[in-house]
């Protein structure tokens, strides 16, 4: 597992290169891809991340055409942060060799042992969210969303 961590950092370090993102701005786009629009404290909180630092990251990003942040319909005091999805592409490009990698891998397996290996990914994934809540919790900070 943690050579796997450190490959997929080294991928997401050649893919903000080439697109100009750092590792945490790659973080955040595929959150908001995969959550949604979200409030900028609300990402903060899916990134275990500082509403201050939050604020900078979402400026980068707004500068370079990734995120625009639009009124909430539903409460116009509100900010909502959505992907541009006129960016959105160049970014599943970048990511197309390994995609098409993970579905060769994927091919190799049947129905029933994909289903087992989701499942321990997904422990795993809940093993690391209690972890990052308990360090949290010791530094009196609140703990991390869920990210899933």
């Amino acid at each position: 597992m943690r050579d796997l961590r450190v490959q997929l950092a080294v991928l997401n370090h050649e893919v903000g290169e080439r697109l100009k993102l750092k590792p945490v701005d790659i973080d955040c786009i595929d959150l908001l891809a995969r959550q949604g629009p979200q409030s900028p404290s609300g990402l903060a909180r899916l990134a275990g991340l500082h509403p201050a630092t939050m604020t900078g990251i979402l400026d980068r990003l707004e500068k370079g055409g990734w995120v625009r942040r639009e009124r909430d319909p539903e409460d116009r005091r509100a900010v909502v942060v959505r992907v541009r999805t006129e960016r959105a592409g160049e970014l599943l490009r970048a990511y197309a060799g390994m995609n098409g990698l993970m579905d060769e891998i994927c091919a190799g397996y049947d129905e029933q042992e994909l289903q087992l290996i989701a499942e321990f990914l997904q422990k795993a994934h809940n093993a690391g969210r209690t972890a990052v809540g308990d360090l949290s919790e010791s530094r009196g900070r609140p703990q991390q969303a869920d990210r899933s």
